[in-house]
C-alpha cells in the first residue's frame, strides 16, 4: 500500500511501535510493520569479542558522526536485495536534515567503508541498517553506536528484526507486549544523540 510519508506521520508510527519497509528496491509500495517478536540490543549487553576488541584498540579507522548520511543510507541499499527504495530514501533524509535521524560513519581515509544509521525519539533509538565494505566495519560502527547511545541517555536501542549476526552481539527478542512497554519507557525519558563529543576513544568504547 502507497502513502505518502512525512516525517511527522513516521515518528509517529515509531513511538506506536511501527515502522514502514519495501519489499525491494523496485517496489513502488510502503508497508507498516509490527513484528510479534522484536529484536533489541540491550544496551548494557552488547558483546565485544576478542577479536573485536583488539581491532577496535589497533583503531584501523576514523569515526564520524552525520558528516556524510547519504552515503551509509546509500551503502546500506547497496546490496542484491534491499527493502530502501526510493520512497524510504527520501523519508530517512527528510528525517535527518529534521535532526531526527543521525549515522555512525567508519572511514578508511578517504573511502566510507561501514555505517549504522537509525532514528531518534526522545530516549528511543530505532536502529534501520548498516553496511560494511572492510572487515569488522560495520561492528565497529554499532560499538560506537552503543557507547553514544548510553553516554546520551538512551533506555532502548530497536533493531526491528533479530538476525544470528545481532545476537552474537548481544541482541535479544522480546514479545511485542515487552517491546510496547520498553518503548513507552524510554517515550518518557530523553536521550541527546550529539552529548558525546564526536572524538571518542577506542578504550573508551572497549571499556565502559
Amino acid at each position: 500500500m502507497s502513502y505518502d510519508l512525512t516525517p511527522s506521520l513516521v515518528l509517529n508510527a515509531y513511538a506506536r511501535g511501527i515502522f514502514p519497509m519495501a519489499e525491494s528496491r523496485d517496489d513502488d509500495d510502503i508497508y507498516w510493520l509490527e513484528p510479534e517478536q522484536r529484536g533489541i540490543l540491550p544496551l548494557d549487553g552488547f558483546h565485544i569479542s576478542r577479536s573485536l576488541r583488539k581491532t577496535l584498540q589497533r583503531e584501523p579507522y576514523q569515526i564520524k558522526i552525520d558528516t556524510n548520511f547519504v552515503g551509509v543510507v546509500e551503502g546500506c541499499a547497496d546490496r542484491s536485495e534491499t527493502w530502501i527504495n526510493d520512497t524510504i530514501f527520501a523519508i530517512y533524509m527528510d528525517l535527518f536534515r529534521a535532526g531526527h535521524a543521525h549515522c555512525i560513519e567508519v572511514w578508511d581515509k578517504e573511502d566510507l567503508v561501514g555505517g549504522v544509521y537509525g532514528v531518534c525519539l526522545r530516549a528511543a533509538f530505532f536502529g534501520e541498517s548498516m553496511f560494511s565494505r572492510r572487515r569488522d566495519a560495520s561492528k565497529i560502527a554499532l560499538a560506537y553506536l552503543v557507547s553514544r547511545l548510553r553516554f546520551g541517555g538512551f533506555q532502548l536501542f530497536d533493531m526491528q528484526f533479530l538476525t544470528s549476526h545481532l545476537a552474537s552481539l548481544g541482541g535479544i527478542e522480546v514479545s511485542r507486549d515487552a517491546y510496547r512497554k520498553k518503548l513507552k519507557a524510554a517515550l518518557q525519558a530523553d536521550g541527546n544523540f550529539l552529548r558525546q563529543p564526536q572524538a571518542v576513544s577506542a578504550h573508551q568504547v572497549c571499556n565502559e
